[in-house]
C-alpha cells in the first residue's frame, strides 16, 4: 500500500475497515443543514430545465418505445411498499425498521431497465436536441415525435456517441443513441457482464472490450472521441447533464409519495439508500431529493467492500485524488454496476454537505438479499441493486446516526426507500445463475 495514505487509516475508522476489506459505515462529518449548503457547481434551475426537456421529448419516446405509453413517454418507475422484506430484515439482521420500507423500482425502468435510464437517456436526448436546434431542424414548440422520421435518423447518423461503462450506463446510452440513429461506441471494462455486451451488439452498437478497469475504459473512450470532431463523449466522471437527468427523480418521487399519502416532514423523516459506483446516479438523485425535502430527507450511498471508492474519496476529503488500489483494495466485485475504483470529484464535492453517510457490503450478502427479496416480495433485482440494503443491515450504525439527528422518537413514522438500480434486463439464464450463486 502507498504509505501516503496510512495516516487516513490511522485517523478514520471507516477507512481502516475498508483497507482491511471489512464492511463498514461512514457517517459524513461534512454534512451541514440545508440553509448552510453553498453549492455552486449545479443549480435547482438546471433540474427544471431537464424536467422541461424530458416533457418535450415525451411524445417521441412514447412513439418509439411503446412500453412508455402508460406514463405518456416519461421514463418512470413504481414506488412499492415491501413489508415482507422489512420483516425479513428485522428478523435476520435485527434491523429495527419500525416505519415503512419501500422499493424504488428503477430496476424496472422502461427502455434500459436501470437507474441509468434516467441520466444516460437524458444526456443523449439533450445532445440530439442541441444538434437538431443548431441545424434548424427542430424548435422547442415542435411536436418532438417528428424525431422518429427518417430525415432525423439520417442526420444523427452522421454523428457518433461514445461512452465508457461497466454495463448499465452503456445500455442506456447505447439503446437510446441507436434508436435516434447515432453511430454508437461503448467502451466496456473487464467487469462488464457478457449479456450486456451481447444486448448492445444486437441493437447495432459497437462494443470495445478492455481487459482493464472502468477508469481505463473511460479514458480510452474519451481519447477516441476527442480525435473525431463528429463524436460526442458522455463523461460519467464529470457530466452535469447526466447528473441533472438523475436529479429530476426528486420531484417525481415526491409526487409518488404524495399520491400514496405518505408525508415527509419534521415528524416523518425520509431515509433513502442508493447504490453507488462512480457517483453520478446516487449523487443526482440525492441532489434532487434535497431540493424538494431539505433536511427531512436523509440520503445514504451504498458500495461493495471491494469497490468503495466514494467512501474513500469523501472520508479522506481527497475525492478523485484517491483510488481503491491506493489501499490495496481490488476494485473487483460481482456488483458490476458498482465496480469503480476512483470516484467522481464533481459528484463528491456537490453532495459533500448533504450526504448522510456511506455503508459498504460484501458481495456474498448481495446474493442472499437478492434471494430474500424474490422469496418475500416476488421481486427480482440484480446483485448490484441489493447493495441498497447495506445500511439497513447495520442497525447499530444507523441508530448512531438517528440519535445524532435527534430522530429516535420519529422513526416509527419514518419511510425508508431502497433504490433498486437494475434488474429487468437480466436474461433468464443469468437470473438462474445469480440465484444459485453462493449456495
Amino acid at each position: 500500500m502507498d504509505n501516503r495514505f496510512q495516516k487516513y487509516i490511522d485517523a478514520i475508522p471507516a477507512v481502516a475497515d475498508a483497507a482491511a476489506l471489512r464492511e463498514t459505515f461512514w457517517l459524513n462529518d461534512w454534512m451541514v443543514p440545508a440553509e448552510r449548503q453553498q453549492i455552486t457547481a449545479v443549480t435547482p434551475a438546471q433540474i427544471e430545465d431537464a424536467r422541461a426537456r424530458l416533457e418535450r421529448f415525451a411524445p417521441y419516446i412514447e412513439r418509439v418505445f411503446p412500453e412508455t405509453a402508460e406514463n405518456h413517454g416519461l421514463i418512470e418507475s413504481e414506488l412499492a411498499e415491501i413489508p415482507a422484506m422489512k420483516d425479513y430484515l428485522n428478523n435476520q439482521f435485527a434491523a429495527h425498521i419500525t416505519g415503512r420500507l419501500m422499493l424504488k423500482k428503477d430496476s424496472d425502468l422502461p427502455i434500459a431497465g436501470s437507474v441509468k435510464a434516467r441520466g444516460g437517456i437524458y444526456e443523449v436526448l439533450k445532445h440530439a436536441e442541441d444538434l437538431a436546434f443548431e441545424a434548424g431542424m427542430l424548435h422547442p414548440e415542435d411536436d418532438y415525435s417528428i424525431l422518429a422520421e427518417e430525415r432525423f435518423r439520417r442526420f444523427f447518423g452522421r454523428h457518433t456517441v461514445q461512452v465508457g461503462s461497466t454495463g448499465n450506463l452503456g445500455l442506456s446510452i447505447g439503446i437510446m443513441s441507436a434508436k435516434l440513429g447515432f453511430k454508437v461506441i461503448v467502451h466496456m471494462s473487464a467487469d462488464a457482464k457478457q449479456w450486456k455486451k451481447d444486448l448492445l451488439r444486437s441493437r447495432g452498437v459497437t462494443v470495445v472490450e478492455y481487459q482493464d478497469d472502468y477508469c481505463a475504459a473511460v479514458e480510452q473512450g474519451r481519447k477516441n472521441s476527442d480525435l473525431d470532431p463528429m463524436s460526442y463523449f458522455v463523461d460519467d466522471e464529470n457530466s452535469v447533464n447526466l447528473f441533472m437527468g438523475y436529479a429530476v427523480a426528486g420531484k417525481r418521487l415526491a409526487a409518488q409519495l404524495e399520491a400514496q399519502n405518505i408525508p415527509v416532514d419534521q415528524d416523518h423523516p425520509l431515509f433513502v439508500y442508493i447504490p453507488c459506483g462512480i457517483g453520478g446516479a446516487p449523487g443526482g438523485v440525492t441532489y434532487g431529493l434535497k431540493q424538494v425535502f431539505g433536511d427531512h430527507v436523509h440520503c445514504f450511498f451504498t458500495e461493495p467492500t471491494q469497490a468503495c471508492c466514494m467512501m474513500l474519496g469523501m472520508a479522506t476529503g481527497l475525492h478523485d485524488g484517491v483510488s481503491v488500489r491506493d489501499f490495496d483494495i481490488s476494485g473487483k466485485t460481482d456488483a458490476d454496476g458498482l465496480a469503480v475504483g476512483r470516484p467522481s470529484a464533481f459528484v463528491g464535492r456537490v453532495v459533500e454537505p448533504m450526504l448522510s453517510g456511506i455503508a459498504t457490503i460484501d458481495d456474498h450478502r448481495l446474493y442472499d438479499l437478492m434471494r430474500a427479496l424474490l422469496d418475500t416480495e416476488n421481486t427480482f433485482i440484480e446483485p448490484s441493486s441489493c447493495a441498497a440494503f447495506a445500511a439497513l443491515i447495520r442497525p447499530a450504525d444507523l441508530e448512531t446516526y438517528i440519535r445524532a439527528q435527534g430522530l429516535e422518537d420519529k422513526m416509527s413514522q419514518a419511510t425508508h426507500i431502497a433504490w433498486a438500480t437494475g434488474g429487468r434486463m437480466v436474461p433468464p439464464e443469468m437470473r438462474e445463475e445469480y440465484l444459485h450463486t453462493g449456495l
